[in-house]
This record gives C-alpha cells, structure tokens and sequence, in this order.
C-alpha cells in the first residue's frame, strides 16, 4: 500500500509546529521530504509518526464551509460550491461545524451568512474556514480577515484561490456599485452629474464587452 504523503502545511498542523519551523527543519534534516512529479513537496506520513513517538495524536479539526452567490438565479452554484466543499472536508478529516451560505454580493458586510462565521470564530468554536475562490468570502480586504481570524487561532482554507476570468458578469456588478457609490459621495445622491457619471460607465464598460474579441 502506498504511503499517505502530506502536504506541508497539513503536516504542520498535525505535528504542530509553524511553516518557518518545518522549513527550517527540512533545511536541517530533521524532517525528510518527497518531490512530487511536478515538483511540489510532499512529507510522508511516517515522519508524523516519527517524530510523535509512533503516536500522533488525533486533534479534531472543526470546520465551517462558507459558500457565496451574488444573485438568485445562481443558486445551483451555491449548491455545487457546498457539495464541494464538505467533500473537501470529509477528504481531510475535517468535522463540519455548519455550512453558511450568502445570496449577496462580495462588498456588502452585513451578510447574515458572514456575520454568523464571525460569531463562530470569536467564539473559537471553529478552526478553519473553508471557501472555494478567496472573492467568495470578501471582494476586497481578504487580507484583514485572515489577520484578524488568525487572533483566534482560525485560519482560511482557500481552494481554488482567486476568483476564474470567467467570472465577468459579477465583476462588472460590483465594480458598477463601487462607482455608483463614490460618485453619490462626490456630487449628491439626487445630482445630475452623478447620473451622468455612472451611465457613462456602464456606456463604458459596454463598449469594453462588445470589444473584447477584437485583436488590439
């Protein structure tokens, strides 16, 4: 039977040391490492239980799966994206504490879905976040809540990373807002300007769109 190879921060978590300390351990020797195919390493899992006593000890990873949709008709995305990701957990070991879902674009913060892992994680009743594209949890300032969830001791599980080029439609919505918001802060929410201002983007980016398959 083959080995179960780990990866490095899964051996990380298990051993429980920091990723600057298996580095610095695999530059030691202290910890012997694999090359996959393409080059990524691997640790295999006897060295867990090498360097535990031939004991590791089975810590409980608890689980919230965070699913995001902007719109309605998306919903069978919202499904896939929540299928995915508790058979991603499942693979890991990982116990589901709950699976939230958000119907709302990625720059609203009052999303039911969102306010409730916050409650999760300050709570510490959590201890990874699970979402599929990083845009999925916030469109912008990702950053910051990886900061602030890791003072908690939570870290975010991203699959996939950023969000595929395909990904237009929503884009374009959120950016619209984005507009449309700071154009109300600079000439009125009623004013005539502002108006102006947000249709001759959205002219804009519907030249854009229409140019997009030209060669430049």
């Amino acid at each position: 039977m083959l080995e179960r190879l780990l990866k490095p921060r899964e051996f990380c978590e298990i051993v429980g040391i920091s990723y600057r300390t298996f580095k610095r351990w695999v530059s030691e020797g202290r910890v012997s490492v694999v090359r996959t195919p393409s080059g990524r390493m691997r640790v295999p899992y006897s060295e867990v239980e090498r360097i535990l006593g031939g004991r590791p000890e089975a810590r409980e990873v608890r689980a919230v799966v965070y699913a995001r949709v902007s719109s309605s008709d998306q919903r069978s995305d919202l499904e896939r994206q929540v299928q995915y990701l508790t058979q991603y957990c499942s693979a890991r070991g990982y116990r589901v504490v709950d699976v939230l879902t958000d119907i709302a674009s990625g720059l609203k913060a009052d999303r039911r879905g969102l306010l409730k892992l916050f409650e999760y994680v300050v709570s510490k009743q959590v201890d990874v976040v699970v979402i599929t594209y990083r845009d999925r949890l916030t469109r912008f300032g990702f950053e910051y809540l990886e900061y602030f969830f890791r003072q908690y001791g939570v870290r975010i599980e991203v699959i996939y990373g950023d969000e595929p080029k395909d990904a237009r439609q929503e884009l374009v919505e959120d950016l619209l807002s984005i507009v449309t918001s700071f154009a109300g802060k600079l000439y009125g929410l009623r004013s005539h300007r502002k108006k102006r201002l947000v249709e001759g983007f959205k002219k804009l980016v519907e030249e854009v769109e229409k140019g997009g398959g030209e060669s430049s």
